[in-house]
């Protein structure tokens, strides 16, 4: 079966990377064949891909079914393996093969057509969702992992050359109140292993659990840090209550409660999660009248309750 790069991933490289992404992407065929001989696999089914990764359905030399993961080193995928390796499979996907040099891994294949984010009720699917994220954040970051006390320094340290940038004085209100909520938590970044991106779409259904993590982007942090993803996603669920503020709020408390967290800094490491929002969108040109940071500004309202 010949490999074949998606469109759509070619073009999102070259989005983010230039001329560089075009090459990378052209380099796949090649990469993808690397890893097929050298791990003993063969395909097994069409590649699908997120914004930057190629993920190929495989079987290995003994019939096990598995997932060859090719993406770019990046400073968000660099600690991908070691994440996984950490967790060795306790609520997350199963690394069964890395190579730290491309970013390549090879991990057990899971369903990709039954995604978390199909589960109709939203707050069952929270629940679910909630209660990997308990088995996650249970396990200590490894040496050598990405600390949240240097990314909270970084946001907080940019957030002067970024307000200016702001028309609205509404957003640079709430610029402001995210960055003091984070100035009051950053010398106490807590040390859990953090996915960092755990939404519903990155949890999937799969064989020896019912459901199970995958991309995680990890560091070293505190787990109020986490929620965001879960908080932000499924939107239309939350609007189609009628009482946005209310069901953000029912959201966040479910999963503090779960967690066990202190209320305060989650709520505080949520509006984190809003300031590290707005800041890419402020470096990307957007600023805040998009809908994204519309959504962003809804959450840290909510949550401002709790604080």
């Amino acid at each position: 079966m010949r490999i074949t790069v998606p469109e759509a991933l070619t073009a999102s490289h070259v989005k983010y990377d230039g001329e560089a992404g075009r090459a990378w992407s052209a380099g796949l065929p090649a990469l993808a064949e690397r890893y097929l001989e050298e791990w003993g696999l063969r395909l097994d089914g069409e590649p699908r891909h997120g914004v930057v990764s190629l993920v190929l359905p495989v079987v290995r030399d003994d019939g096990t079914e598995a997932a060859l993961k090719l993406q770019p080193v990046t400073d968000e995928n660099a600690t991908e393996a070691m994440g996984l390796a950490t967790w060795a499979g306790d609520a997350s996907v199963l690394l069964l093969e890395s190579d730290p040099a491309t970013g390549t891994m090879l991990l057990e294949r899971l369903s990709a057509d039954r995604p978390l984010s199909s589960m109709p009720d939203d707050m069952e699917a929270l629940g679910v969702l909630t209660d990997l994220l308990a088995r996650l954040v249970a396990h200590p970051a490894p040496e050598g992992m990405r600390r949240l006390g240097d990314i909270a320094q970084a946001m907080l340290d940019d957030v002067d050359k970024a307000l200016p940038r702001l028309a609205d004085e509404h957003h640079r209100h709430w610029m402001t109140w995210c960055a003091s909520a984070v100035a009051e938590l950053v010398h106490e970044p807590g040390d859990r292993l953090l996915h960092w991106d755990l939404h519903y779409d990155n949890v999937l259904a799969a064989g020896r659990e019912p459901w199970l993590s995958i991309d995680p982007k990890p560091l070293a942090g505190d787990p109020g840090f986490d929620l965001m993803p879960a908080l932000d996603n499924r939107w239309d669920d939350v609007v189609a209550t009628g009482d946005v503020t209310r069901a953000v709020l029912r959201r966040f408390d479910l999963m503090v409660d779960r967690l066990a967290l202190d209320p305060r800094r989650a709520a505080g490491w949520t509006m984190g999660r809003v300031l590290q929002n707005f800041l890419w969108e402020v470096e990307d040109g957007t600023h805040a009248e998009s809908e994204w940071m519309r959504i962003q500004l809804a959450v840290a309202e909510a949550v401002r309750h709790r604080q």
